[in-house]
């Protein structure tokens, strides 16, 4: 399907009459198309049934409710099918809603608008834009599903991705199409460390995946943590905490998606998604309200059967890439609950930030000794895996004997190498703190690492 998307991109022709005539060629079809109505039989939660609608799942449904304010529509998407009678979740509110109401449907997929105007813009999980910015023309409508990369097709992790942060691009070193898990508890700086990505990063195109954050926080990381360098090569998307759960879930394979279109168009694309986790409770509320039965934590089934085909879609491909970094929200700092277990074992990576560094104010707070990238050896020479290995062997001696050290029961001269690691303690938090507006390509990194390790104590 990716290699048919990519020939409709190069198809001048289609190209013109998408960019010309898309939008009324869509209402045509809408308007030709065969009525399929139902009407709403019942109103339950997040849910309202329809009868009469024969529409499969993930299927369009479009609402005109006379009781609502100014007539104003209301769509939505079928999540359960039974005899005769539709499940749908809204893409806004119920409220209003009543028995009787007729529902119009469609059958085919959802889909959603792409291009390179994107760039530099602020959507929300419809394609609709939330900047100031004109109007978005000259767009391409594709299917919102995408498949993931044929495994033997996907091109090798080989090369390195420089992240302009110290600490990341030596100690945990990233690959061109890896998947990487950023770990953490609630305010310990995932967004800053996104923000310092975005603008420092080597890849092409940046897209950047708001789940379920704050409203307050969503202008601040635009202009604060992404800034003008970092939007003008990003597509940023964005479903607030209050948003529907519908729209929270749709908004992480929008951002996938869009993905895909630059990654087709031969473009190294990085993919920060902030964060999985409330994709996942966005996902809980509407299996939950389609009827599945609760698992682990309340999460059900299809959340775990969800991750790997949110996951897999990105990666190295046979024609560009897309390096993912996706946020998981540890819940109650404990790294072994549901979501951040199964993510960790299907990501190629995870970087855990660290409440007692942020509390220490270490930033980025990044737990070097907790964290793995898979493809390491992969994406580095052996003179670069030796400076990162001894800096690591440092880190653990001193954490090892920390106890004794705090209680003044270690003597000088046990461990040579906690000796050196005491020596060298405040040069290395030295090395590994980063202010958020300095920008450290991969190969100063490992210059200064170098010069680190040769110093004396």
């Amino acid at each position: 399907m990716l290699a048919a998307t990519r020939r409709r991109y190069d198809d001048p022709i289609t190209r013109d009459l998408d960019a010309t005539f898309g939008s009324t060629l869509r209402g045509v079809r809408a308007a030709i198309s065969p009525a399929i109505t139902g009407e709403v039989s019942r109103v339950i939660g997040l849910r309202f049934d329809v009868d009469g609608l024969d529409l499969p799942i993930g299927a369009t449904v479009e609402l005109v409710n006379p009781t609502r304010r100014g007539g104003s529509r209301l769509t939505g998407e079928v999540v359960a099918v039974g005899d005769g009678v539709v499940s749908c979740m809204p893409f806004g509110e119920v409220r209003g809603l009543r028995v009787g109401a007729r529902v119009r449907g469609d059958a085919r997929p959802p889909s959603i608008m792409v291009g390179p105007q994107l760039l530099g813009r602020v959507i929300d999980a419809m394609g609709n834009p939330l900047d100031d910015g004109p109007p978005l023309r000259d767009l391409f409508e594709v299917p919102l599903d995408g498949e993931a990369p044929h495994p033997m097709r996907r091109a090798r992790i080989d090369t390195p991705m420089s992240l302009g942060i110290r600490a990341w691009d030596t100690m945990i070193p990233a690959g061109r199409g890896q998947r990487v898990g950023v770990f953490a508890g609630s305010g310990v700086g995932k967004s800053t460390v996104l923000g310092m990505i975005a603008r420092n990063t080597a890849a092409d195109v940046n897209v950047v995946a708001l789940i379920g954050e704050r409203g307050r926080e969503v202008r601040e990381f635009v202009e604060a943590d992404l800034g003008p360098e970092g939007l003008a090569r990003s597509v940023v998307v964005v479903a607030t905490s209050d948003a529907p759960a519908l729209v929270r879930f749709r908004a992480a394979f929008v951002a996938t998606r869009i993905a895909e279109y630059f990654r087709d168009e031969g473009r190294d694309v990085m993919l920060m998604m902030d964060s999985l986790t409330r994709f996942c409770m966005a996902q809980r509320e509407i299996g939950l309200s389609a009827g599945e039965p609760p698992t682990s934590r309340g999460y059900p089934p299809s959340v775990f059967s969800l991750l790997p085909r949110l996951l897999e879609r990105a990666g190295a491909a046979e024609v560009g890439s897309i390096t993912g970094l996706y946020t998981v929200l540890v819940d109650g700092d404990d790294h072994n609950e549901p979501i951040s277990d199964a993510s960790r074992a299907i990501l190629d990576g995870h970087v855990v930030l660290s409440r007692r560094l942020a509390h220490a104010n270490h930033y980025p707070a990044i737990d070097i000794l907790a964290s793995v990238s898979r493809v390491a050896s992969a994406v580095t020479d052996r003179d670069q895996r030796a400076l990162s290995g001894e800096l690591r062997q440092l880190m653990a001696a001193e954490a090892e004997a920390k106890d004794l050290i705090e209680i003044g029961a270690y003597v000088p001269g046990t461990n040579l190498m906690v000796d050196r690691a005491v020596a060298l303690r405040d040069q290395i938090s030295g090395f590994l703190r980063q202010d958020v507006d300095d920008r450290c390509p991969a190969d100063q990194a490992f210059s200064r690492l170098a010069q680190l390790l040769r110093s004396r104590p």
